[in-house]
């Protein structure tokens, strides 16, 4: 009887045995692309999709991946823009996915509601994410950036148009310059921009740029911009506008500072600088359609926005001079005056801000820095930690 008990016993108790082993061997829930609700002012009813890698940093960027005509959130998460994904999880940064929901699933950069900051319609939903993950994440001010593919590049320029005060960089695979696509029947397709059939001079695309937020003086993301020369769905003309307006935005003249071919199909150029991350950065795939990014393009967009652990530099124009008394760290030309600086914001090691002035009536004269006090110093590099 007792032989019997045992018996019975055992092949009672083994399943849960069994089961708690299962348990015990099973790893922890891997971070997942999640939809978050409720997010804050959403006209336009599109869907928040949130990625936070299992080790986030305690500081970390932020990256708006705007998806193309057709695409989700998880599509593009999955799929081509995953590359953007295995570098959250490295560096730790987040990435906020706007879905839209309207039939064809391509983004409002139309609509004169679109092309106005706070107007009410996609782009109004989007900064409600990018606040919601500001809130919740202690995400870095100066790290905030966008990217986007087709529809989602448009929206990238729209975005950096609009709040130029919020990005700090963006990269679009396969777009049009913000405002090239505007119409005012209710139609969200436009096709004399799509065909590549409107041409402007870089001042007008540069105001039509700084029309969608009015009064804004100070300066605008750094932009990289990528288009294949035999693309006709968003014609390849339509690259060479974006260009004219992104430099245009930045004072910047039209001849690059930089020319080379970091692949054989590939001529970049770079304007205003010819480092990683430069002011402007085009780069033409030859022989290539609207099939962007392919593989490993995405590794020199995650450079170019900081996202790879790389010091971000945040350029823009303001109206400052160096503080009086304050000694230049290479001397002036005597009688020299400063009426317009440069100000690039510059992420030290330790975690703190380095603001370096430079003058633009004699480009090279460096001023003092800000150090960790806010005390104006005279390096001319960021202080040791």
């Amino acid at each position: 009887m007792k032989r019997l008990l045992r018996a019975v016993l055992v092949a009672a108790l083994l399943p849960l045995a069994v089961g708690a082993v299962l348990l015990a061997a099973r790893p922890a829930a891997a971070a997942s692309l999640t939809r978050v609700t409720n997010f804050g002012s959403n006209p336009t009813n599109l869907n928040m999709y949130l990625y936070v890698p299992d080790t986030v940093v305690p500081r970390p960027a932020l990256l708006v991946l705007v998806h193309y005509c057709t695409g989700s959130a998880s599509g593009i998460f999955n799929g081509n823009g995953h590359d953007y994904v295995t570098a959250a999880d490295r560096y730790g940064y987040i990435i906020v996915l706007p879905e839209a929901t309207r039939s064809g699933s391509c983004f409002d950069v139309s609509s004169p509601a679109a092309l106005k900051r706070n107007g009410g319609s996609d782009s109004t939903g989007i900064m409600s994410m990018v606040s919601y993950a500001r809130q919740h994440y202690n995400v870095d001010p100066a790290r905030i950036v966008v990217s986007g593919f087709s529809s989602g590049a448009m929206m990238n320029n729209v975005l950096a148009a609009e709040y130029p005060d919020v990005f700090a960089a963006g990269s679009a695979f396969s777009g049009v310059p913000a405002g090239c696509f505007a119409t005012t029947d209710g139609s969200l397709w436009n096709s004399q921009c799509s065909g590549g059939n409107v041409s402007r001079t870089p001042k007008q695309w540069g105001d039509l740029a700084r029309a969608m937020y009015p009064g804004y003086t100070g300066g605008y993301p750094r932009m990289q911009l990528w288009h294949g020369t035999t693309d006709t769905t968003l014609a390849y003309p339509n690259f060479g506008e974006e260009v004219k307006q992104w430099t245009n935005l930045h004072g910047l003249s039209q001849t690059p500072a930089l020319t080379d071919h970091p692949q054989p199909s590939w001529t970049r150029t770079r304007y205003g600088n010819t480092g990683t991350q430069a002011t402007v950065e085009g780069v033409s795939i030859a022989g290539v359609g609207h099939q962007l990014p392919m593989n490993g393009m995405l590794g020199y967009a995650i450079s170019f926005l900081g996202l790879d652990g790389s010091a971000p530099v945040r350029s823009m124009s303001v109206n400052i001079c160096p503080p009086a008394g304050m000694v230049p760290a290479r001397r002036s030309r005597p009688g020299s005056s400063c009426l317009l600086a440069t100000l690039h914001l510059v992420r030290c090691a330790y975690g703190a801000h380095t603001y370096v002035f430079t003058c633009a009536k004699h480009s090279g004269e460096r001023y003092g820095h800000i150090d960790r006090r806010d005390l104006f110093v005279t390096r001319s590099r960021c202080p040791s930690s």
